[in-house]
Protein backbone atom coordinates (compact mmCIF):
# COMPACT_ATOMS: atom_id res chain seq x y z
CA UNK A 1 0.00 0.00 0.00
CA UNK A 2 2.78 2.58 0.62
CA UNK A 3 4.08 1.64 -2.86
CA UNK A 4 0.87 3.09 -4.31
CA UNK A 5 0.50 6.43 -2.18
CA UNK A 6 4.23 7.47 -2.72
CA UNK A 7 4.21 9.22 -5.51
CA UNK A 8 0.87 11.52 -5.15
CA UNK A 9 2.08 12.14 -1.51
CA UNK A 10 5.54 12.89 -2.83
CA UNK A 11 4.07 14.95 -5.59
CA UNK A 12 1.76 17.11 -2.95
CA UNK A 13 4.57 17.91 -0.65
CA UNK A 14 6.44 19.18 -3.62
CA UNK A 15 3.39 21.58 -4.89
CA UNK A 16 2.72 22.50 -1.59
CA UNK A 17 5.97 23.35 -0.50
CA UNK A 18 7.16 25.41 -3.48
CA UNK A 19 4.38 27.36 -2.99
CA UNK A 20 5.84 28.23 -0.12
CA UNK A 21 9.16 29.88 -1.80
CA UNK A 22 9.04 33.44 -2.25
CA UNK A 23 10.76 35.70 -5.44
CA UNK A 24 13.70 36.57 -3.24
CA UNK A 25 14.22 33.41 -1.75
CA UNK A 26 17.14 32.42 -0.09
CA UNK A 27 19.03 29.76 1.68
CA UNK A 28 22.17 28.14 3.12
CA UNK A 29 23.55 24.78 3.15
CA UNK A 30 26.71 24.37 5.21
CA UNK A 31 28.24 21.03 4.41
CA UNK A 32 31.49 19.11 5.69
CA UNK A 33 33.74 16.88 3.18
CA UNK A 34 36.12 14.16 3.74
CA UNK A 35 38.09 11.97 1.72
CA UNK A 36 39.07 8.79 2.91
CA UNK A 37 42.54 7.59 1.72
CA UNK A 38 44.44 4.50 2.99
CA UNK A 39 47.86 6.33 3.43
CA UNK A 40 49.30 2.62 3.30
CA UNK A 41 48.73 2.41 -0.16
CA UNK A 42 50.83 4.87 -0.81
CA UNK A 43 54.24 4.23 0.49
CA UNK A 44 56.10 3.97 -2.82
CA UNK A 45 56.85 0.22 -2.04
CA UNK A 46 57.77 0.50 1.48
CA UNK A 47 56.08 -0.83 4.41
CA UNK A 48 54.92 2.39 6.43
CA UNK A 49 55.32 1.78 10.22
CA UNK A 50 51.82 2.85 12.21
CA UNK A 51 53.67 6.27 13.50
CA UNK A 52 54.44 7.40 9.67
CA UNK A 53 51.16 6.33 8.35
CA UNK A 54 49.85 8.41 11.48
CA UNK A 55 51.87 11.69 10.61
CA UNK A 56 50.73 11.80 7.08
CA UNK A 57 47.22 11.13 8.08
CA UNK A 58 47.71 14.06 10.11
CA UNK A 59 49.97 16.49 8.16
CA UNK A 60 46.71 15.58 5.14
CA UNK A 61 44.05 16.68 7.49
CA UNK A 62 42.94 19.60 6.28
CA UNK A 63 43.72 18.60 2.43
CA UNK A 64 40.98 16.07 3.18
CA UNK A 65 38.71 17.42 5.33
CA UNK A 66 36.83 20.67 4.42
CA UNK A 67 33.96 22.80 5.24
CA UNK A 68 31.48 24.80 2.62
CA UNK A 69 28.73 26.90 2.52
CA UNK A 70 26.17 26.65 -0.97
CA UNK A 71 24.44 29.65 -1.00
CA UNK A 72 21.52 29.08 -3.32
CA UNK A 73 18.05 31.19 -4.63
CA UNK A 74 15.69 29.29 -7.13
CA UNK A 75 18.25 29.31 -10.10
CA UNK A 76 21.39 30.58 -9.03
CA UNK A 77 23.83 28.93 -6.25
CA UNK A 78 27.33 29.43 -5.52
CA UNK A 79 29.50 26.74 -3.57
CA UNK A 80 32.69 28.12 -1.34
CA UNK A 81 35.07 26.78 0.74
CA UNK A 82 34.79 28.52 4.14
CA UNK A 83 38.00 30.04 5.64
CA UNK A 84 39.95 28.57 8.01
CA UNK A 85 43.40 29.99 9.55
CA UNK A 86 44.80 26.71 10.10
CA UNK A 87 44.13 25.66 6.46
CA UNK A 88 46.25 28.38 5.49
CA UNK A 89 49.47 25.57 5.57
CA UNK A 90 49.77 22.12 6.50
CA UNK A 91 53.21 20.73 6.60
CA UNK A 92 53.34 22.37 2.84
CA UNK A 93 50.22 20.61 1.79
CA UNK A 94 48.59 24.22 2.22
CA UNK A 95 50.08 26.02 -1.15
CA UNK A 96 49.73 21.69 -3.13
CA UNK A 97 45.94 21.32 -2.27
CA UNK A 98 45.34 24.85 -3.48
CA UNK A 99 46.22 23.56 -6.81
CA UNK A 100 43.58 20.75 -6.79
CA UNK A 101 40.24 21.99 -4.64
CA UNK A 102 38.29 23.81 -6.50
CA UNK A 103 37.75 27.78 -5.76
CA UNK A 104 34.11 29.36 -5.56
CA UNK A 105 31.64 27.50 -8.21
CA UNK A 106 28.54 29.20 -9.42
CA UNK A 107 25.92 27.45 -11.25
CA UNK A 108 22.45 28.64 -13.00
CA UNK A 109 20.05 26.37 -14.09
CA UNK A 110 18.26 28.85 -15.91
CA UNK A 111 20.89 29.99 -18.20
CA UNK A 112 22.46 26.55 -17.57
CA UNK A 113 25.98 28.23 -16.92
CA UNK A 114 28.82 27.23 -14.56
CA UNK A 115 31.32 29.52 -13.72
CA UNK A 116 34.38 28.38 -11.23
CA UNK A 117 37.27 30.56 -9.71
CA UNK A 118 40.02 28.27 -9.96
CA UNK A 119 44.24 28.83 -9.00
CA UNK A 120 46.70 26.47 -10.23
CA UNK A 121 49.70 26.67 -9.21
CA UNK A 122 49.86 30.57 -8.86
CA UNK A 123 47.96 31.21 -12.45
CA UNK A 124 44.20 32.26 -12.00
CA UNK A 125 41.33 30.49 -14.08
CA UNK A 126 38.13 31.14 -14.49
CA UNK A 127 36.33 27.97 -16.23
CA UNK A 128 32.79 28.74 -17.81
CA UNK A 129 31.12 25.96 -19.33
CA UNK A 130 27.70 25.03 -19.56
CA UNK A 131 26.34 22.95 -16.73
CA UNK A 132 25.86 19.36 -17.60
CA UNK A 133 23.45 17.03 -15.68
CA UNK A 134 23.84 13.75 -14.57
CA UNK A 135 22.05 10.70 -15.03
CA UNK A 136 20.02 9.82 -12.09
CA UNK A 137 18.47 6.95 -11.15
CA UNK A 138 15.74 7.62 -8.55
CA UNK A 139 15.10 5.11 -6.56
CA UNK A 140 12.77 4.60 -3.36
CA UNK A 141 15.01 4.09 -0.03
CA UNK A 142 14.70 6.86 2.63
CA UNK A 143 16.59 7.84 5.65
CA UNK A 144 16.71 11.34 7.99
CA UNK A 145 19.41 13.72 7.27
CA UNK A 146 18.12 16.15 10.60
CA UNK A 147 14.86 16.92 10.20
CA UNK A 148 14.44 16.29 6.64
CA UNK A 149 13.50 13.48 4.75
CA UNK A 150 16.13 12.34 2.04
CA UNK A 151 15.45 10.28 -0.58
CA UNK A 152 18.47 8.44 -2.76
CA UNK A 153 19.59 8.54 -6.60
CA UNK A 154 22.15 7.07 -8.25
CA UNK A 155 24.56 8.11 -11.01
CA UNK A 156 27.26 7.28 -12.70
CA UNK A 157 29.98 10.05 -13.31
CA UNK A 158 33.13 10.68 -15.55
CA UNK A 159 35.97 11.90 -13.81
CA UNK A 160 37.76 14.77 -15.28
CA UNK A 161 41.39 15.47 -15.14
CA UNK A 162 43.39 14.93 -12.39
CA UNK A 163 40.80 14.33 -9.63
CA UNK A 164 43.05 13.51 -6.72
CA UNK A 165 40.14 12.39 -4.51
CA UNK A 166 39.97 9.36 -6.49
CA UNK A 167 43.69 8.79 -7.10
CA UNK A 168 44.69 5.18 -5.89
CA UNK A 169 47.47 2.45 -6.42
CA UNK A 170 47.36 0.28 -9.92
CA UNK A 171 46.08 -2.84 -9.94
CA UNK A 172 48.40 -5.65 -9.00
CA UNK A 173 47.51 -7.36 -12.27
CA UNK A 174 48.82 -4.30 -14.41
CA UNK A 175 52.23 -4.20 -12.39
CA UNK A 176 52.96 -7.86 -12.95
CA UNK A 177 52.48 -6.98 -16.74
CA UNK A 178 54.64 -4.33 -16.25
CA UNK A 179 57.50 -6.53 -14.73
CA UNK A 180 57.40 -8.77 -17.67
CA UNK A 181 58.45 -5.62 -19.99
CA UNK A 182 62.25 -5.61 -20.95
CA UNK A 183 62.23 -1.73 -22.11
CA UNK A 184 65.19 -0.13 -20.04
CA UNK A 185 63.22 3.00 -20.60
CA UNK A 186 60.25 1.40 -18.76
CA UNK A 187 62.50 0.00 -15.99
CA UNK A 188 63.81 3.23 -15.23
CA UNK A 189 60.14 5.16 -15.06
CA UNK A 190 59.00 3.01 -12.37
CA UNK A 191 60.78 4.87 -10.18
CA UNK A 192 58.45 7.53 -10.79
CA UNK A 193 55.46 7.26 -7.68
CA UNK A 194 52.96 8.36 -9.67
CA UNK A 195 53.56 5.62 -12.15
CA UNK A 196 52.68 3.58 -9.45
CA UNK A 197 49.16 5.52 -9.36
CA UNK A 198 45.79 5.38 -11.73
CA UNK A 199 42.58 7.46 -11.69
CA UNK A 200 39.92 5.94 -12.29
CA UNK A 201 37.50 6.78 -16.03
CA UNK A 202 34.03 7.09 -13.96
CA UNK A 203 32.87 6.83 -10.40
CA UNK A 204 29.17 5.56 -8.55
CA UNK A 205 27.41 8.52 -6.87
CA UNK A 206 24.76 8.10 -4.31
CA UNK A 207 23.07 11.40 -3.57
CA UNK A 208 20.47 11.82 -0.88
CA UNK A 209 18.42 14.81 -1.80
CA UNK A 210 14.84 16.13 0.45
CA UNK A 211 11.70 17.15 -1.19
CA UNK A 212 11.15 19.24 2.12
CA UNK A 213 13.56 22.19 -0.25
CA UNK A 214 12.51 21.98 -3.52
CA UNK A 215 15.18 22.95 -5.19
CA UNK A 216 17.25 21.43 -7.76
CA UNK A 217 20.90 22.13 -6.67
CA UNK A 218 23.52 20.85 -4.89
CA UNK A 219 27.39 20.83 -3.21
CA UNK A 220 29.68 21.00 -5.72
CA UNK A 221 29.19 19.52 -9.61
CA UNK A 222 26.27 17.99 -8.04
CA UNK A 223 22.43 19.22 -9.38
CA UNK A 224 19.16 18.38 -11.05
CA UNK A 225 17.11 16.59 -8.57
CA UNK A 226 13.59 17.34 -7.38
CA UNK A 227 14.87 18.90 -3.91
CA UNK A 228 18.14 19.94 -2.41
CA UNK A 229 21.04 17.31 -2.26
CA UNK A 230 22.33 16.82 1.40
CA UNK A 231 24.39 14.14 1.00
CA UNK A 232 27.06 12.80 -1.19
CA UNK A 233 28.95 9.78 -1.44
CA UNK A 234 31.46 9.63 -4.65
CA UNK A 235 33.97 7.11 -4.35
CA UNK A 236 35.78 7.97 -1.44
CA UNK A 237 34.83 11.28 -0.83
CA UNK A 238 31.43 11.92 0.92
CA UNK A 239 29.42 15.62 1.38
CA UNK A 240 26.92 16.13 3.87
CA UNK A 241 25.33 18.43 4.70
CA UNK A 242 25.38 19.99 8.55
CA UNK A 243 23.05 22.88 8.89
CA UNK A 244 20.48 25.00 6.77
CA UNK A 245 19.07 28.01 7.05
CA UNK A 246 16.26 29.19 4.73
CA UNK A 247 15.46 33.21 4.23
CA UNK A 248 18.01 34.50 6.47
CA UNK A 249 17.86 37.99 7.48
CA UNK A 250 20.59 39.71 6.11
CA UNK A 251 20.96 38.25 2.83
CA UNK A 252 23.91 37.34 0.48
CA UNK A 253 24.45 38.97 -2.94
CA UNK A 254 25.33 35.78 -5.12
CA UNK A 255 28.26 36.75 -7.41
CA UNK A 256 29.34 35.54 -11.11
CA UNK A 257 33.15 34.84 -10.69
CA UNK A 258 35.07 37.04 -12.57
CA UNK A 259 38.98 37.08 -12.36
CA UNK A 260 41.31 34.60 -14.54
CA UNK A 261 41.88 33.57 -17.90
CA UNK A 262 38.80 32.36 -19.33
CA UNK A 263 38.94 28.75 -20.59
CA UNK A 264 36.35 26.09 -20.80
CA UNK A 265 36.40 22.60 -18.22
CA UNK A 266 38.19 20.41 -21.29
CA UNK A 267 41.16 23.24 -21.97
CA UNK A 268 41.31 23.25 -18.17
CA UNK A 269 42.09 19.74 -17.89
CA UNK A 270 44.61 19.34 -20.64
CA UNK A 271 46.14 22.49 -18.70
CA UNK A 272 46.29 20.18 -15.55
CA UNK A 273 47.25 16.82 -17.29
CA UNK A 274 49.92 18.64 -19.24
CA UNK A 275 51.39 20.10 -16.33
CA UNK A 276 51.48 16.89 -14.52
CA UNK A 277 53.40 15.48 -17.18
CA UNK A 278 55.69 18.22 -17.18
CA UNK A 279 56.58 17.65 -13.16
CA UNK A 280 56.80 13.67 -13.69
CA UNK A 281 59.37 14.86 -16.99
CA UNK A 282 61.31 16.85 -14.25
CA UNK A 283 60.92 13.90 -11.39
CA UNK A 284 62.28 11.24 -14.02
CA UNK A 285 65.40 13.69 -14.94
CA UNK A 286 66.47 13.55 -11.64
CA UNK A 287 65.98 9.83 -11.27
CA UNK A 288 68.02 9.44 -14.17
CA UNK A 289 70.50 12.02 -12.74
CA UNK A 290 71.21 10.38 -9.71
CA UNK A 291 71.73 7.21 -11.80
CA UNK A 292 74.45 8.42 -13.88
CA UNK A 293 75.89 10.04 -10.96
CA UNK A 294 76.23 6.26 -8.78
Amino acid sequence: MKKVFFRPILVALLVVTAFGYSQDFQGKAYYQTKTTMDMSEFGGGRQLSPDQIKRMQERMKSFLEKEYVLTFNKTESIYKEEERLEAMDSGGWGGFSSSFNGGPKYKNLKSKEMLQDQEFFGKQFLIKDELKPLEWKMGTETKQIGSYTVFKATATKAVEGFDWRSMRPRNNNNEKRDEKKTDSTAAKSSDDPLDDIEIPKTIKVVAWYTPQIPINQGPDDYWGLPGLILEINADRTTILCTKIVLNPEEKDTIKKPEKGEVVTQEEYNNITTKKMEEMRDMYRGRGRGRGRGN
